[in-house]
């Protein structure tokens, strides 16, 4: 999971809790609630904080591409507020039995509302006419169009990763060096992220 501050500009790992009286500041870091020195030409822009669900194993130039996709729709619509960002395949997902509770679902659309970025292969509008909870609160649901069609995935990564193949140019290169010091996704490492692989309804 992650938290992308979109004014400042920054990210934010979800395992990083903001306590009392602190908020997100540049770059992702925390700030008292002081505030931060915020430039003239920042104040003018839409304040957004994108809240997205997913294993993130590992983190791909494509995750960091749906923040940076859905950033550029929300500031051209000044829409503010803290919201879930999520791929076309996760909105498939809130119609999965017993996965999610249309209690959770109604709160998240009701109160925050949702942004969904396009994926080849899904159809966002008819996941929400057949779910009377996200028809209902559709006024709350921004729909992104992806113009760079891409289905690179962390499944996909970990494949390429355990048969010895590059994944030069499709992960950013401070995860590509993280990966190789710790031997991961390997077929002799003792732990492949394989099981990330059975929770449905994640950003993968």
């Amino acid at each position: 999971m992650g938290v992308y501050c979109t004014d400042p500009m920054g990210w934010l790992p979800a395992s990083m809790s903001l306590g009392k009286g602190h908020s997100l500041g540049p770059r992702g870091r925390v700030a008292t609630a002081a505030g931060v020195d915020v430039p003239d030409k920042m104040k003018s822009r839409i304040p957004v904080v994108l809240l997205a669900c997913g294993s993130f194993n590992p983190i791909t130039n494509m995750h960091l591409r749906l923040f940076e996709v859905a950033r550029d729709h929300l500031h051209q619509t000044a829409v503010p507020e803290l919201k879930l960002l999520c791929g076309a395949d996760v909105l498939k997902t809130f119609q999965t039995p017993n996965l999610w509770k249309d209690a959770h679902i109604q709160e998240i659309v009701e109160k925050f509302g949702v942004v969904c970025v396009s994926r080849t292969g899904h159809n966002p509008k008819e996941y929400i006419s057949g779910s009377p909870i996200l028809r209902r609160y559709q006024h709350n649901i921004h729909l992104v169009r992806e113009p760079v069609q891409n289905e690179l995935s962390s499944t996909y990564i970990r494949r390429a990763l355990s048969q010895g193949h590059s994944v030069k140019y499709l992960l950013p290169d401070a995860v590509i060096s993280y990966i190789k010091d710790h031997n991961l996704y390997t077929r002799d490492s003792s732990w492949k992220g394989s099981s990330t692989q059975r929770n449905e309804g994640k950003t993968d």
